[in-house]
């Protein structure tokens, strides 16, 4: 039952309780799984955040703290998935001015595709880290990591063009008050982190052999063999994801002939040792944003919706956590069969967006408004400034 405090506290008696921000926004399948996980007996302290949404093991929009235990499921497929924001010293105006020397920039500049590969790849550090070489899994896998370094999903995955509007000056930020170009990016590991997820998840569904039903929550103790290698590979994922994102906004910087003034970055889909409670405790945020005590980061709208900078404030309720977007209102398969193509090329026209790629399932309809997810985590995060998409690169070929 919903009540005027920003978040609810789960009245699940079976297992640790946890808080939920945004209660009407969140489907019912999203709370069933986030009870399941909340009955795990490594299960110390959760969250559901506001753009909540059923997934695999942990839901979309799931926080969940464990003791000595990462469940590869309650960090999901795309490990490491990142958020990135470069702001130029470049007049706003200018996308409007020439829509087409931006447009040419993301087509030559970006690929996309979950198979996609490059012929040739830039040279990277992360491609000499050691895992590569001393893992079994990941040996077979470093030449296509190498292949995908600086490329982009399928999906929701994006890099786009937009105007950043930065509200008042903050210390942590240190970006003037003003319109300005920028470049935003979302992406993730490629098939580096499906993998390494898929493997462990195997390894611990085999180990722990707990009902059928939970099964995507099953976890690696981290002093066994198998939870010590995933926690590694994991983090070598987190770091690809990372150096993929470098590449992107290296080379579009290139072709701007500037290099960015600020760059704001910050990951989901990933498991982080943290302090809570006076204890160490395994944090994992499947699709949540970190938001401790003036941490930096991005949350995006749809691809017509504005997204925003924000600054956590590092609330223990939440876990420090806030959402990473605004959240699907409709499945993929729902939206394919519920939303038109001429619906969609409406909202884009109205939004003055020019989209390049992306199919119907990742239309603007098929997610929450991105304002009332806000609006129930205002206690998490402080807003900085905004980002309004104007050119987006996504998967595919242009429609409009």
């Amino acid at each position: 039952m919903e009540n005027n405090s920003p978040f609810e506290r789960s009245q699940n008696t079976q297992g640790i309780p946890f808080n939920i921000y945004g209660r009407k926004h969140i489907e019912e399948s999203a709370l069933h799984q986030m009870y399941q996980a909340a009955r795990l007996p490594v299960s110390v302290a959760g969250a559901l955040m506001p753009d909540a949404h059923s997934g695999y093991g942990l839901p979309i929009g799931g926080v969940l703290a464990t003791r000595n235990a990462v469940i590869p499921y309650g960090v999901g497929v795309d490990i490491g998935c990142r958020m990135a924001l470069s702001i130029f010293d470049i007049n706003a105006k200018e996308l409007n001015q020439k829509i087409g020397f931006f447009e040419r920039i993301l087509e030559e500049q970006t690929l996309f595709g979950s198979s996609k590969q490059f012929d040739r790849s830039p040279d990277h550090e992360v491609m000499d880290n050691r895992l590569f070489f001393e893992l079994p899994l990941l040996k077979h896998l470093h030449t296509r990591a190498w292949k995908q370094l600086g490329s982009s999903g399928s999906g929701n995955h994006f890099v786009e063009f937009g105007i950043v509007q930065i509200n008042e000056t903050d210390p942590v930020l240190g970006m003037p008050p003003g319109e300005w170009l920028g470049v935003l990016s979302h992406s993730g590991s490629r098939a580096l982190g499906a993998n390494i997820a898929q493997h462990f998840t195997k390894i611990a569904i085999s180990t722990r052999r707990i009902n059928d039903n939970t099964k995507h929550l099953s976890w690696l103790y981290l002093e066994e063999e198998a939870g010590a290698a995933y926690w590694a590979a994991m983090n070598l994922a987190g770091d690809y994801s990372a150096a993929c994102h470098e590449v992107i906004h290296k080379k579009i910087a290139k072709q701007l002939g500037r290099k960015p003034v600020v760059s704001v970055q910050n990951h989901h889909n990933f498991a982080w040792k943290e302090q809570l409670n006076g204890e160490e405790l395994i944090v994992h945020r499947k699709g949540a944003t970190p938001a401790g005590k003036g941490v930096l980061g991005i949350i995006p709208g749809s691809m017509t919706a504005k997204g925003y900078i924000i600054k956590g404030q590092g609330v223990a309720t939440a876990i420090h956590s806030a959402s990473h977007g605004a959240g699907r209102a409709m499945s993929r398969s729902v939206a394919n069969q519920s939303i038109t193509r001429s619906s969609m090329k409406l909202l884009l026209k109205q939004a003055k967006v020019t989209l390049i790629g992306g199919g119907i399932d990742e239309a603007p309809q098929a997610y929450k408004d991105l304002e009332e997810v806000m609006a129930c985590q205002t206690d998490l995060v402080s807003i900085l400034g905004s980002f309004q998409p104007r050119i987006v690169r996504m998967d595919g070929h242009k429609i409009v």
